[in-house]
C-alpha cells in the first residue's frame, strides 16, 4: 500500500517538469517529435497512475470491508454481554442508530486516512517544488493554507454539537418508524392512523431544521474557504504572470505552477474533510465507547464466575428488595422477599397484576440485580455463577417470549447446529404442537416468524415451551406460559409438563390458577410482598389473599 502510495506520488512529481518541457522546449524550440515524445510520456504517466489508484480502491475496500464487519462484530458482542436492564432504558433506534457510527469510524480509519496520507506525500512534493520555483509563491501558499485550516477550524465546536442533535433525532426517528411498523394492528384497531404520522411528521420537521442549520454552517464554512483559497491562487497566478513579464520565469514554469497549484487543491479539500471526519470519527467513538464502557454482566462480581452450575440445587431469596428506579425516589417493585424453592418441587408465584411476579422470576434468572439482600443456588450466590451458563440449564417461557424469523426447528432449538431430532420430537410432544406442525408442507423446515408463516398466539406460546423442553433443563422458569391457549390444548399440555416437572426444580408464574392446583407450595405475592406460602389446600384452608384470587376465577 505505502509503495503504491510512493510510486504513485512519483509519478505526479514527473507531470508538472513535463508540462514545463513542452512549452520550454518543444513549443520555443518549435520541435513537434520532441513534442509528441513527452506527450507519449505523459499518457504512460497518467495511465500508471490510474492503475495504481484502480489497484488502491480495491485494496481499501477489502480493508474497509473487514474493519466494519470487526467493528460491528464487537458492537454486537458487548451488546450481548450486557443486563437487561441497559436495554430497558436505551431506545431500538438509539441502538440501531449507533450501528451508523461503525460505517463512519471504518471510512475514517480506511478511505479517509489512507486518502489523507496520500494527499500530504502530494502536498510536500508539490511544494517543495513551489519552494524550487520560488520561496515567494512558497510562503503565499503556506499562509493561504494556514487561514484556510483556521477558518474550517473555526466551525468545528457548531458542528459537533449539531451532530449530537442530530444523532438524537435520528435515533427518535427510527424508534418511531419501528414502532409504526410493528404497532400497525393496533393503530387500525384504534383509527389513529393521522394522529401517528403527525407525530412522524413533527419529527422530520425537526430534523428537517437540524438539516437546515447544519446546511447553512457549512455553506458559511465552504464559502469562507473557497474565497480563501481562490484569493491565494489569484495572488500567486499575478505574481508568477509579473515574473513570466519580468523575465524571472519562463512560460512554462508558469504552466507548471498552476498545474502544481491544481494539484494542491484536492489534496488540501481532502484534509479539510480528513478534519471533519476525525471529529465525526470522534463524536462515533465517544457514542460507542458509552456502550463498551458498560460492565458487562457479572464483570462487577468480586472473584472470578463459576461456569460449572449444579444441577438440583434449593433456590433461597433472603432479605431481598428490588427498584427499577435506582435513585432515593424509587418505589420498590420487591420488598423484603424470603423464599426457599426446593429442589426437584414446583413452586407457583399468583398475585394480582402488577404484584412483581414477573420481576421476580428476571431476577432469577439474573437478568436484574438485587439492590438489597441476595439469592443463593444451594450454598453460593447465585451472582457467583457465570449468567449464561447458568441460563443454560433453564428452560424458560417468557409471556412476551420471542419467535425468530427462522424454521420451526430453528425456533425451538435457537443456537444449535445440529438438532437432535429426539429432543425435538419429545419437546413437540409435550408441547402438543407436533399434529399442526407435521401438517405443514415443510413441516420443521417451514419459515415463520416476521417474514414467515403467520402463527396464532397459541400455536407461538406451545413453540415456546418445546423451546423450553427441548434444552432438557434442570430448572425451569414459566411467566404465563399457557394464557393463549385453550382450554383443551392447556390441559392436554399441563398434563405432560407434569410428568416433564418431575425431578426438575420449577417455577411457574400464573393468573389461571387452575395450572397450578398441584403444585408442591403457592407463593402469593401482593403490593412486593409475600403474604402468604402453601398449597392449594392449605391456603384456601385460611380464607386469605389465594382463597380471594381462586374465588374471583370461581374455582370454588
Amino acid at each position: 500500500m505505502f509503495l503504491g502510495l510512493f510510486f504513485g506520488s512519483l509519478l505526479q512529481l514527473l507531470l508538472p517538469f513535463l508540462t514545463q518541457s513542452i512549452v520550454d522546449f518543444g513549443i520555443s524550440a518549435q520541435n513537434i517529435h520532441y513534442i509528441y515524445l513527452v506527450l507519449i510520456a505523459q499518457l504512460v504517466l497518467i495511465f500508471s497512475a490510474s492503475t495504481v489508484d484502480f489497484i488502491r480502491g480495491w485494496i481499501l475496500l477489502h480493508i474497509g470491508t473487514r474493519v466494519n464487519i470487526s467493528l460491528i462484530s464487537d458492537y454486537l458482542a458487548k451488546l450481548m454481554r450486557l443486563p437487561m436492564g441497559y436495554f430497558d432504558k436505551k431506545m431500538t433506534g438509539d441502538l440501531l442508530q449507533r450501528m451508523g457510527d461503525h460505517t463512519r469510524i471504518q471510512d475514517y480509519l480506511t478511505n479517509s486516512t489512507l486518502n489523507v496520507l496520500f494527499g500530504m506525500f502530494n502536498i510536500v512534493i508539490f511544494t517543495l517544488i513551489l519552494l524550487f520555483y520560488n520561496v515567494t509563491i512558497f510562503l503565499i501558499f503556506v499562509v493561504g493554507s494556514v487561514l484556510y485550516f483556521s477558518w474550517v477550524s473555526l466551525f468545528m465546536d457548531k458542528r459537533a454539537t449539531l451532530d449530537h442533535k442530530n444523532f438524537a433525532q435520528q435515533a427518535a426517528n427510527q424508534s418511531n418508524v419501528i414502532q409504526l411498523i410493528t404497532g400497525m394492528q393496533e393503530i387500525k384497531l384504534n383509527a389513529c392512523e393521522q394522529q401517528k404520522r403527525w407525530e412522524w411528521e413533527r419529527i422530520q420537521a425537526k430534523l428537517f431544521k437540524l438539516r437546515i442549520k447544519g446546511l447553512a454552517l457549512s455553506q458559511y464554512q465552504d464559502s469562507g474557504a473557497i474565497f480563501i483559497n481562490q484569493t491565494k491562487n489569484v495572488i500567486i497566478t499575478a505574481l508568477v504572470a509579473k515574473f513570466v513579464i519580468d523575465g524571472q520565469m519562463t512560460l512554462g514554469m508558469m504552466l507548471s505552477v498552476q498545474y502544481i497549484l491544481g494539484q494542491l487543491n484536492s489534496p488540501i479539500d481532502h484534509l479539510i474533510h480528513f478534519y471533519r471526519e476525525s471529529q465525526d470519527a470522534k463524536l462515533s467513538m465517544e457514542r460507542l465507547s458509552e456502550v463498551h464502557d458498560k460492565p458487562a454482566e457479572g464483570e462487577n462480581a468480586s472473584g472470578p464466575l463459576v461456569d460449572d452450575i449444579p444441577d438440583h440445587q434449593d433456590i433461597h431469596i433472603r432479605n431481598m428488595s428490588f427498584a427499577y428506579d435506582t435513585t432515593s425516589a424509587g418505589k420498590p417493585v420487591l420488598k423484603n422477599i424470603n423464599l426457599h424453592i426446593p429442589a426437584g418441587k414446583q413452586t407457583a408465584i399468583v398475585g394480582l397484576s402488577g404484584s412483581g411476579k414477573t420481576t421476580l422470576l428476571k431476577l432469577l434468572l439474573g437478568f436484574y440485580q438485587p439492590q438489597h439482600g441476595e439469592i443463593l443456588l444451594g450454598d453460593k450466590a447465585l451472582s457467583t455463577y457465570n449468567y449464561r451458563e447458568w441460563r443454560k440449564k433453564c428452560g424458560v417461557v417468557m409471556q412476551d417470549g420471542f419467535i425468530f424469523t427462522d424454521s420451526i426447528a430453528g425456533n425451538i432449538a435457537p443456537g444449535e447446529e445440529e438438532i437432535d431430532k429426539t429432543q425435538l420430537l419429545r419437546a413437540v410432544n409435550i408441547a402438543n404442537i407436533r399434529e399442526f406442525v407435521e401438517s405443514l408442507s415443510s413441516k420443521y423446515d417451514t419459515k415463520i416468524g416476521s417474514d414467515g408463516y403467520a402463527i396464532s398466539q397459541g400455536q407461538k406460546q406451545r413453540i415456546l415451551i418445546a423451546r423450553a423442553v427441548y434444552k432438557h433443563p434442570a430448572y425451569l422458569f414459566f411467566d404465563e406460559a399457557t394464557n393463549a391457549l385453550d382450554t383443551q390444548n392447556e390441559k392436554v399440555i399441563m398434563s405432560h409438563l407434569e410428568q416433564f416437572f418431575e425431578g426438575r426444580t420449577s417455577v411457574v408464574i400464573a393468573h389461571r390458577l387452575s395450572t397450578v392446583k398441584n403444585a408442591d407450595q403457592i407463593v402469593v405475592l401482593d403490593n412486593g410482598e409475600i403474604v402468604e406460602i402453601g398449597d392449594h389446600a392449605s391456603l384456601t384452608k385460611k380464607k386469605g389473599a389465594y382463597y380471594h384470587l381462586v374465588k374471583n376465577q370461581l374455582e370454588l
